[in-house]
């Protein structure tokens, strides 16, 4: 799912290439994109893009009387900014918006079909679209830590809850995490002050870096390789490769449809953290330390 580097960038870019030109149409391909009824995506027709801005993980489009496009993409949506005209392709697109100067492409590679569309009038309207989460870049560390301990949860949950923290999904959460040094199953109540600053400026050292990256990257274009597995990250998507700072082998658990990577060295003094679901089927025979899973690996023969 884009997170907040990626939708920033996004953002940006949109306002570069369309900002000024009046949307000349919507082509939709999807019937399920649109999940609002009233106003009617045809009062978009014929609107001038006045703006774009981030809200959480959404695109909003601002377009001239006080009309918003707020545009989720989920899991697998991506943007694509083609020449004007451009036909999408019929089994990943959902979208297209025609500009005069090009058309931005919506696609979704996935059967699921998750990502949505609503269009909504005025500020309040827009304000029922925002999970409420702190944006970590303009906090400051006392707002970022009453926000942190407003609930009891692991670190990992509480860095990737919308309505806790804007933007941060699984792929930047490991790796804020990484770089503070800290297990993403500790509990947001047990940290101390020292800790919690130190957990802020992971954040905003890591969202920073990774958005410049990606403006960088992009350039005068538009973000073609949106993805939440990039060679330069540290732990996330690195199951089994070494920690860049440690050289240990990154760990993870996975739940759900989602996954945990973290370095049992550099974050959990070496422990190994328990996959609830595995913990159940192995009981007691899963190892508790990595050290202990290094011995059972090269005991067959390091096949892990």
């Amino acid at each position: 799912m884009p997170e907040l580097p990626d939708v920033t960038v996004y953002v940006e870019r949109l306002r570069a290439l369309a900002g000024g030109h009046v949307l000349q149409g919507v082509r939709l391909l999807s019937p399920f994109l649109v999940r609002s009824v009233a106003p009617k995506l045809s009062e978009a027709h014929g609107k001038r893009l006045v703006g774009a801005r981030r809200l959480g993980k959404r695109v909003v489009w601002e377009l001239e009387d006080d009309l918003f496009l707020v545009l989720h993409l989920m899991v697998a949506g991506r943007l694509r900014w083609r020449p004007a005209g451009a036909v999408p392709n019929k089994k990943l697109g959902l979208a297209a918006f025609d500009f005069d100067v090009g058309t931005v492409v919506l696609t979704e590679a996935s059967t699921k079909k998750r990502a949505s569309l609503y269009v909504v009038r005025g500020e309040a309207g827009l304000a029922e679209h925002d999970p409420g989460g702190l944006d970590v870049l303009a906090a400051t560390t006392e707002a970022f830590a009453a926000r942190l301990r407003s609930e009891r949860h692991t670190l990992k949950r509480a860095l990737t809850d919308p309505h806790l923290f804007d933007g941060i999904g699984n792929a930047y959460s490991d790796e804020i995490l990484h770089a503070a040094k800290m297990s993403p199953v500790k509990w947001t109540t047990n940290l101390a002050d020292g800790d919690v600053a130190k957990l802020h400026a992971a954040c905003v050292r890591s969202l920073t870096w990774w958005t410049d990256r990606l403006r960088s990257d992009v350039g005068d274009g538009f973000p073609e390789e949106v993805t939440a597995f990039r060679p330069e990250m540290a732990v996330h998507g690195k199951y089994g490769e070494p920690c860049p700072v440690c050289g240990s082998p990154v760990q993870r658990i996975v739940y759900a449809e989602n996954e945990t990577n973290y370095c049992a060295t550099c974050q959990t003094d070496g422990k190994l953290l328990r996959d609830r679901a595995l913990s159940q089927l192995l009981k007691g025979d899963w190892p508790k330390t990595l050290d202990e899973l290094e011995k059972r690996r090269a005991g067959r023969g390091g096949v892990g």
